[in-house]
């Protein structure tokens, strides 16, 4: 299944625009039920106003939460990403930390968003289990749990540790493109074949290429 999905979506990769370690950890924490697409037309501005941790600590709270409304729950994730900031500031010397179990000591950070940091912006193998991975990895057959962490520790002893970054991608670009939610276009999946859960969307290609979305819509 990996190999077909690497071989599917060769361009996988963060669609999340960050040209650091502390941009990534802000907007993986803005992501939070809302897309990419979303975060990323408001973290220019966001990152142009505050542009290092101790900018983001000293910020008017009302300031904050004007740049970022359009991501929903803006008040939340103002005082998630403040607090973030100056944690950062007490207690890291305003730098990402790069272990896991230094940023899963910030406020508000859990595993997944403390994977996407050190995946992408550290290069540390991680994998990061968001809805799409829930849902393909039970989907998929590669994991009974519902528990983001137990599905984490299954997927990492099914796949090695080199791939597991990547991996996410894969699964996160599958799950915006093809096997949605509610209806997968099973019958144009690359892993039908090898699915389980073949036949929970239609099977007509015909039928199915018409739930596929592109990059921009996913």
């Amino acid at each position: 299944m990996n190999r077909i999905l690497a071989e599917t979506y060769p361009d996988a990769h963060c669609e999340l625009d960050f040209e650091n370690p502390y941009q990534l950890l802000i907007a993986t924490i803005l992501s939070a039920q809302t897309t990419d697409k979303r975060v990323n037309m408001v973290t220019p501005r966001l990152f142009g106003t505050y542009p290092e941790p101790a900018d983001l600590a000293a910020a008017d709270p009302s300031d904050v939460e004007s740049i970022i409304a359009s991501t929903g729950f803006f008040r939340a994730k103002t005082k998630a990403i403040i607090g973030v900031a100056k944690a950062l500031c007490e207690r890291f010397d305003g730098k990402v930390p790069n272990r896991m179990e230094d940023l899963v000591t910030l406020p508000g950070v859990g595993r997944k968003t403390a994977n996407v940091v050190l995946g992408n912006a550290f290069d540390t193998p991680g994998i990061t289990v968001d809805t799409h991975v829930q849902r393909l990895s039970r989907r998929l057959g590669l994991s009974t749990n519902t528990d983001p962490d137990k599905i984490e520790a299954d997927l990492a002893a099914l796949f090695p540790k080199s791939e597991w970054t990547m991996l996410s991608h894969r699964l996160i670009w599958h799950g915006r493109r093809r096997c949605h939610a509610r209806k997968p276009a099973c019958g144009v999946c690359p892993v039908a074949a090898l699915c389980p859960s073949y036949g929970e969307g239609p099977t007509d290609p015909a039928v199915a290429s018409k739930l596929l979305r592109s990059a921009s819509t996913a």
